[in-house]
């Protein structure tokens, strides 16, 4: 197994990734990005995200998907928005791999912090992180205005 960084050829693996997630997660209607924004958005100018993916024999098996933000109490921190491993390959260590090389990655650059959200029924997950020393928060609650709530606040909040 072998892990590296993402480069912008492996979007559409990365994109079947994802949509691999959003099935796990039961939401498979929710992915509507596509190669092309992951190559923009990925390679451009000014990256707005990273990856690192994990792959046997020269296919893509796993890749974890991570972009800086800042707190106002810790500076520069990262948020590592997904990290999946193919069905059929989840078990071999490839996920623990990815993990540890995105924390591997905020450690040498100085960081403070890196976080993300699990779901709460995903118990496997859940162990893994807390076994690595994370901390699994219960009395934070996730906040997100989806492109409808957007639209209906904005018509709104005009008036």
């Amino acid at each position: 197994m072998n892990i590296r960084r993402g480069q912008k050829e492996d979007m559409p693996d990365v994109l079947e990734l994802i949509t691999e997630l959003a099935i796990f997660e039961k939401e498979p209607e929710a992915v509507v990005v596509t190669v092309t924004d992951l190559q923009r958005d990925g390679f451009g100018h000014n990256p707005l995200f990273q990856t690192f993916v994990a792959e046997i024999d020269g296919n893509i098996i796993g890749m974890a998907l991570f972009y800086y933000r800042y707190s106002t109490w810790k500076g520069k921190t990262i948020h590592l928005e997904d990290l999946i491993v193919r069905e059929q390959y989840r078990g071999t260590g490839a996920g623990s791999a990815l993990y540890k090389e995105v924390m591997k990655f905020a450690k040498a650059q100085g960081l403070r912090r890196v976080e993300w959200a699990v779901l709460d029924w995903n118990t496997q997950a859940i162990d893994f992180y807390q076994k690595s020393g994370a901390k699994v928060f219960d009395d934070w609650r996730t906040v997100q205005m989806d492109e409808q709530g957007l639209a209906t606040f904005t018509l709104t909040s005009q008036q």
